[in-house]
């Protein structure tokens, strides 16, 4: 079923699929980046694709290449149960210019695989409602998994954040999410806090 879709996409998109190729049963296209987004939102839309699910999305650093880094995606059908793996080449040997449309208008997913993908390797999804690191601070310097940052790179320190417990990191609102602050646990028990002498507290 997905090499049929292989050659759908490549009658549908004859000159944004630069090559395709396949391994141990799985189908991967190789897409001109100016049509990562198009292609993308074809395998959405269209029936006989009927991508609903956007499984992973990320990056890998080739440095002896150019362009440099592969922008990987991978697809699935849950009604058809097909899969497909999208890649797309960005980036000047230097790490620089590394863009490509966001996906984020298409699967929601693509929100936190973004920024995760921005985090660690730097690259700019144009069109995101919130690129943000989202594993590391934000006074990091550097993309942690590019293959030519330094082992022993030394970050920059930072000032210790008092944030108090019932504040919340945007973009929650103070009803959604939880809080990110340090837990004190010097508060009043609840009304329905167990009772102590029923359930004594454990003797050291």
């Amino acid at each position: 079923m997905a090499k049929a879709l292989v050659e759908l996409l490549k009658q549908s998109f004859p000159a944004a699929v630069l090559e395709t190729h396949a391994q141990h049963g799985d189908e991967t296209l190789v897409l001109d980046p100016a049509s990562w987004h198009e292609v993308a939102a074809f395998l959405k839309s269209s029936p006989a694709a009927d991508m609903n699910m956007l499984m992973d999305l990320t990056a890998v650093d080739f440095p002896d290449r150019e362009p440099r880094f592969e922008i990987v995606a991978h697809f699935y059908s849950l009604a058809k149960g097909h899969r497909l793996r999208l890649k797309a080449r960005v980036g000047d040997p230097e790490g620089k210019h590394v863009r490509i449309a966001s996906l984020t208008d298409l699967w929601g997913s693509a929100n936190w695989m973004e920024r995760e993908c921005w985090d660690m390797f730097g690259v700019v999804f144009e069109g995101h409602p919130d690129l943000r690191r989202i594993l590391l601070y934000p006074e990091f310097e550097g993309h942690p998994l590019r293959k030519d940052y330094a082992a022993d790179k030394i970050q920059p320190l930072v000032e210790y954040r008092d944030v108090p417990a019932t504040d919340k990191v945007a973009p929650f609102r103070s009803d959604e999410g939880m809080s990110f602050g340090r837990q004190t646990h010097d508060h009043v028990p609840s009304a329905d806090a167990p009772d102590p002498e029923i359930f004594p507290e454990p003797a050291n």
